[in-house]
């Protein structure tokens, strides 16, 4: 008997709760203070302005409780002039990381730049997030080596 597979769906607003909880996770492992409440209204404007699309990630055998999720926001390749789709949140939660949740919302990722006709996935990792790298390498990401990235800080 084959293992029972992963289940991904897209989010809605009916999981906002374990949406908000996963995203409060991923921000704390990038080193930012929990705040769920905030996470929560940062996913409903999300959803309510349908300027992303989440994928949320359910293990075998738990119909109710998301273990990972994938964020894409939309944005346009004016050379290709297509298109792309910025891959800005992958996160799995400790307990099921190994277990091939991570690849299977990266190739829900694919498909959806696949279907919606885009050029490309583009993303981003921390240098040092080399668990990472090696996942997206695999499935045919290639670092860039010609360009630079810069960001212009705000205030607040």
């Amino acid at each position: 008997m084959s293992p029972t597979p992963i289940r991904i769906t897209r989010a809605t607003t009916a999981d906002l709760d374990s949406a908000s909880a996963l995203f409060d996770a991923y921000r704390q492992f990038y080193k930012r203070p929990s705040d769920v409440e905030a996470a929560r209204r940062y996913l409903a404007a999300r959803f309510a302005k349908q300027d992303n699309v989440m994928y949320l990630a359910y293990a075998p055998g738990s119909s109710t409780t998301a273990c990972g999720f994938v964020n894409l926001y939309p944005s346009l390749d004016s050379l290709a002039m297509k298109p792309l789709w910025i891959l800005y949140d992958l996160y799995v939660a400790p307990e099921a990381r190994r277990k091939g949740v991570a690849e299977a919302l990266m190739n829900r990722a694919t498909a959806l730049a696949r279907e919606t006709g885009a050029s490309c996935v583009i993303l981003e990792t921390a240098d040092d997030n080399t668990t990472a790298q090696a996942l997206y390498e695999k499935l045919g990401y290639v670092r860039d080596v010609k360009f630079y990235r810069y960001a212009l800080s705000l205030p607040a």
